[in-house]
């Protein structure tokens, strides 16, 4: 069987999500779940004054309006597609199941309910069928708890939880937070926290800070250490080559978001 077997089911796992931004349409300070079409814009435009006089109620302010609502919606949504890329490859290619790789925890609010967080994948040394790959996580393990400098007793842990983003363009203080305290939960739960960045976006500050909170960050610096590249991460320790399924199906992705890309632009 084909060692790109799989390509199909990863490009529409990345691509799904994606695609809900083709039909973006910007709310414009309404209620409007379904969002504003060019005529409402126009009609809401034109009558407001200053906003008619100036010419702000064209249709090209109403593009603008698309493109950047929609520039959000489509890094968001890449988020959501790399999180199912990333799971989907893990079930495939380490034969573990949705179960498997499931971890959360409980965190009380301030109105005093108590909400699930679920993290975005895990992965325990005991459930790895394969003795090399076994392998491989373990000593993958055993060189991020060096790198994060953990002390002796938890640089015996044998498994690690995953959050996965696509790139970290936000210096949001409560996203931060919330970071690090899953870091402190997962530490806590015998797992060591990583944060799986697949592009190169990130701040130096951010990924300084998290790292001094001993949460370990992989990014798509392509640098080849699997502790710092996601990329080496994947060929080196999962044993698929994430860089080179992009580049054998960059074609038809770039296609693909191209279309989506080019209906954001347009007023219609």
């Amino acid at each position: 069987m084909s060692k790109h077997r799989n390509d199909h089911v990863f490009i529409e796992t990345l691509i799904e999500p994606l695609r809900t931004c083709a039909s973006y349409t910007p709310k414009l300070g309404t209620n409007d779940m379904d969002g504003i079409g060019l005529s409402g814009f126009q009609q809401i435009y034109s009558a407001a004054p200053l906003y008619h006089w100036v010419g702000l109620d064209s249709p090209l302010m109403y593009a603008a309006h698309k493109a950047a609502g929609g520039m959000t919606s489509i890094y968001r949504q890449l988020g959501i597609g790399c999180e199912r890329l990333f799971r989907a490859i893990l079930e495939a290619e380490l034969d573990l199941t949705s179960e498997e790789l499931r971890w959360g925890y409980d965190v009380t609010q301030d109105n005093g309910k108590v909400r699930r967080l679920q993290l975005d994948a895990r992965i325990d040394s005991s459930d790895l069928k394969s003795a090399a790959v076994r392998s491989r996580f373990d000593a993958w393990l055993k060189a991020a708890a060096v790198f994060l400098e953990l002390n002796k007793k938890k640089r015996r842990l044998k498994r690690a939880v995953f959050e996965v983003r696509q790139g970290y363009k936000s210096a949001d203080a409560k996203r931060q937070n919330a970071d690090l305290t899953f870091g402190m939960r997962s530490m806590n739960d015998g797992y060591i926290p990583v944060i799986t960045v697949f592009s190169s976006q990130i701040s130096e500050t951010i990924l300084r800070r998290y790292r001094n909170g001993q949460i370990l960050v992989t990014t798509g610096t392509r640098c080849g250490d699997p502790v710092k590249d996601t990329y080496a991460f994947f060929s080196e320790v999962i044993g698929y080559s994430l860089s080179d399924f992009f580049e054998r199906n960059a074609h038809q992705i770039r296609e693909e978001v191209g279309i989506i890309l080019t209906g954001l632009l347009s007023p219609h």
